[in-house]
């Protein structure tokens, strides 16, 4: 009795780790929030849940961000499409080569700017297979396949601070390595003078 009772709860805990991973591959957009006004380099994660390989992944660019940028993937080339302004309205990755297989993950990156007055960013994506199968991460959060989104909290007014604050934390993350090679070679100096001086003594 106590053999099939752990046999079953084996089998439940497994079959729960198993859909909790099915459920949580989706393709997402990253950052999951951002600030109104800002520049921002967001990255698609495109992950393979199929036997056969991914081989396009088209992102439509909704109206709340303004996407300007697209950062080069070996193995894969783009297409963007525009309006009648010139603003981008989707791009669509394509692979070169053998695509993402059903072991890998792929993310894509892009930049642009988040509008001034957005909430939130939704992000419709469509994930085409080699056999021509595509799925379409457009649904709500409680779909099977979800569409992402990034949320956009308030800013504080001035565009283009992303700019300044991502040069001042470069700047501030060099300090302490700085700081620590000082301090190494302070601590050198300081050994080879006490080494002399016990010599000379």
């Amino acid at each position: 009795m106590k053999k099939q009772v752990a046999a079953l709860l084996s089998t439940f805990i497994l079959s729960t780790i198993a859909f909790a991973g099915t459920a949580s591959a989706h393709v997402v957009v990253y950052p999951q929030e951002a600030t109104q006004g800002s520049y921002e380099k967001f990255t698609v994660r495109v992950p393979t849940e199929k036997d056969i390989a991914t081989t396009k992944v088209k992102v439509e660019i909704p109206k709340d961000v303004e996407i300007s940028r697209f950062e080069p993937k070996e193995g894969w080339k783009y297409e963007l499409q525009e309006d009648s302004s010139g603003l981008i309205t989707s791009v669509t990755w394509t692979a070169t080569d053998a695509g993402l297989s059903p072991t890998e993950f792929g993310e894509f990156s892009m930049q642009g700017k988040v509008g001034d007055n957005a909430k939130k960013i939704v992000w419709k994506a469509y994930q085409t297979y080699k056999d021509g199968s595509t799925v379409a991460w457009e649904g709500p959060a409680d779909a099977d396949t979800p569409a992402s989104i990034t949320t956009v909290v308030k800013g504080n007014g001035a565009e283009g601070d992303s700019h300044i604050s991502a040069t001042n934390d470069d700047s501030n993350s060099a300090l302490p390595t700085t700081l620590s090679i000082v301090a190494l070679v302070l601590g050198i100096v300081s050994l080879i003078l006490s080494l002399r001086r016990k010599k000379q003594s």
